[in-house]
């Protein structure tokens, strides 16, 4: 038995290796090249295919009038998803084991969830505004001290553009976890101005010419009814409020308009706007020498 192993070994002509080390090593090189270009094929194709879907799926949801808010949230909600599936099958088409690869990247997913718990709580804070829509996009929000233009309702993030032109991505759960205050939320707005004329002034005057200034804006609404009242007598002023009711795309427009109209018109009527003043009483003590 012995002899027969060494005949064999003597009879392998070892000059032979080389080649089949090369041949072996170009079909391995052959095989990875095919399961690398086919990988990159899904991967590519699927990101083609997961685009046109959202984009499907957007055209779709625009054509049904639903709500930009849940159209954005819901399209990048898909594209993540569908992602997810293409970046697996790319990796099996690599020759992975796929079942493990989903149960590494579960067990992976759980302990990165724990760790990204703030990130887990944008999320939801993110469905939460998608279900109960506190805001749309195009709305005028004040939330976590930031106003701004409601631009995207991301899966993590809102993101706001400011009166300044900045874009600001505000984290969701801090907008949830603030107070929101939507100014675009109904179609009419009070303006609230607080006018102060002077002790002298005929206060009767004054309340005629504010009323023919609320008249002679059509942007101002007939109801509900403007209010002009005294609201104070200050230390050196008499103070008039005067709440007008607009339209919300019209209340920084009529607030800016009326406030110079104000001026130009009691400049006219001779209605002053008194200076703040206080009255200082000089007493002279004699003293004897």
């Amino acid at each position: 038995m012995h002899e027969d192993t060494t005949t064999e070994l003597t009879a392998f002509d070892w000059s032979t290796l080389p080649m089949l080390l090369k041949d072996k090593g170009v079909d391995l090189g052959i095989d990875f090249a095919i399961k690398l270009a086919t990988a990159l094929a899904i991967f590519f194709i699927g990101k083609f295919i997961i685009r046109l879907i959202v984009g499907a799926t957007s055209k779709i949801m625009t054509k049904q009038a639903i709500d930009k808010t849940l159209e954005t949230f819901i399209c990048n909600l898909i594209q993540i998803s569908l992602m997810i599936v293409v970046i697996i099958a790319s990796i099996g088409a690599l020759g992975v084991e796929t079942t493990s690869f989903i149960a590494i990247f579960g067990a992976a997913g759980l302990a990165v969830g724990l760790a990204l718990q703030g990130s887990l709580s944008n999320f939801a804070s993110g469905v939460l505004i998608v279900l109960f829509r506190p805001y749309r996009v195009g709305d005028w929000i004040e939330a976590a001290s930031i106003a701004g233009s409601v631009e995207q309702v991301q899966i993590l993030t809102t993101i706001l553009n400011t009166a300044d032109n900045k874009k600001i991505i505000v984290p969701n759960s801090q907008i949830m976890n603030s107070v929101i205050t939507n100014y675009s939320a109904n179609d009419i707005r009070r303006v609230d101005m607080v006018i102060g004329v002077s002790y002298n002034d005929d206060l009767e005057k004054v309340r005629k010419t504010l009323q023919d200034l609320i008249a002679t804006d059509k942007r101002i609404l007939a109801e509900p009814a403007t209010t002009i009242a005294v609201s104070e007598l200050a230390d050196s002023s008499v103070n008039f409020v005067v709440r007008p009711w607009v339209k919300s795309t019209d209340y920084w427009g009529v607030m800016f308009d009326m406030t110079e109209a104000i001026k130009k018109q009691f400049d006219k009527e001779s209605i002053s706007f008194p200076y703040p003043q206080q009255d200082v009483h000089i007493y002279n003590q004699r003293t004897n020498d």
